[in-house]
């Protein structure tokens, strides 16, 4: 496998995408989408006061860039997911096959190929994001994390739409199944962490010490009430969230610092870590990892739990949601290539050579 036989196939992939002539015009829309949120964003945000709300910039960015993720997830399917059958039914494929390239080479040559047009799309966004970054709250820092963990995320949408390309012999099929995929990492996720958070959670007692020295004379007053309580243990079901692509682009969102020098005009208190909606996210996700600690306080006996009461946030979650998302995108190549080796003993039923 070399370098240059990658490079063959993706500028060949790029020229047939230039060639076609629409994805021209699904840039031009997919920018004037985001052009368009950004102006009735920004208008909304217009409508509160500076003193009501200082860190333009944080609001702005942060709405922005969950809004680019999930207009990206709708569009990124879509170039990669016919990347291999459309070829097979066009008779290149086998042309392709035959010469000296390896099925290594085919595959990540078409995996560029897609992720470098799903990188322009991303690119499209740097003059919002520097607008965004003019209304303040907005580091260069942040900017960079969250830029590479969004093209990381369309990686993987890319490598599991092309390893779909190559297994499905319609091409209809495979761009549908790239969809569903996608709906499955962003909505299924959500759903399966519901419904095992609710299969998996306990019933606990929980117990109170009152304080009968302050009841009326001659009334009843129990000293100890215990009573059983169902809780969810999301400490033990977090990972299931974690592979979400809007989970991992928030949390790995660098927090913004407690603790901000005051600005002339706003309220005492008023920070961009309150504001920012990536970091609000990234940390109610955190919270999910924390589990229960025992207090004694507030006329508690031991055994009464509180759900992290004092605690810090918990442990980041978007180091395993974007390790599961790339070795998911690193297994569909894999699998993609062994799909296209030659010689091939035994092609899928309605599959032809060329």
């Amino acid at each position: 496998m070399t370098a240059a036989g990658i490079a063959t196939v993706a500028r060949q992939e790029f020229r047939l995408r230039i060639r076609a002539g629409r994805w021209k015009g699904l840039l031009a829309v997919f920018f004037a989408v985001l052009l368009g949120f950004t102006v009735l964003l920004r208008g909304s945000l217009a409508n509160v006061t500076d003193d009501d709300l200082p860190f333009t910039g944080t609001v702005l960015y942060g709405g922005l860039m969950l809004f680019v993720l999930g207009l990206a997830l709708l569009v990124v399917p879509a170039l990669a997911a016919q990347s291999v059958n459309g070829d097979r039914e066009r008779g290149t494929l086998a042309t392709l096959q035959v010469t000296r390239l390896s099925a290594a080479e085919i595959t990540l040559g078409k995996f560029v190929a897609a992720w470098g047009t799903a990188l322009v799309f991303l690119a499209l966004t740097s003059p919002l994001v520097a607008y965004a970054m003019t209304q303040d709250g907005v580091p260069l820092g942040r900017v960079v994390v969250v830029t590479l963990v969004l093209a990381l995320l369309l990686g993987t949408v890319c490598a599991v739409s092309l390893w779909l390309s190559s297994v499905l012999t319609r091409t209809t099929t495979s761009g549908v199944l790239a969809y569903l995929s996608v709906f499955a990492m962003t909505v299924g996720t959500l759903i399966v962490f519901g419904l095992v958070t609710a299969v998996t959670s306990e019933t606990v007692d929980q117990t109170f010490r009152n304080d009968c020295s302050q009841a009326p004379p001659g009334s009843s007053c129990e000293e100890v009430v215990t009573f059983a309580t169902t809780r969810a243990r999301t400490d033990r079901t977090w990972w299931l969230l974690a592979p979400n692509p809007f989970v991992v682009l928030a949390d790995a969102a660098p927090q913004l610092p407690q603790e901000e020098p005051a600005r002339d005009g706003t309220e005492p208190g008023v920070r961009a870590r309150d504001l920012d909606p990536l970091g609000q996210i990234g940390r109610l996700v955190r919270d999910l990892r924390v589990p229960p600690i025992e207090a004694d306080d507030g006329g508690a006996v031991p055994g009464f739990e509180v759900e992290g009461a004092g605690q810090d946030d918990g442990a980041p979650v978007w180091p395993t949601g974007l390790a599961v998302n790339v070795a998911l995108a690193a297994g569909a190549l894999v699998l993609t290539a062994r799909r296209l080796r030659t010689p091939t003993r035994q092609l899928p039923r309605g599959q032809r050579v060329a």
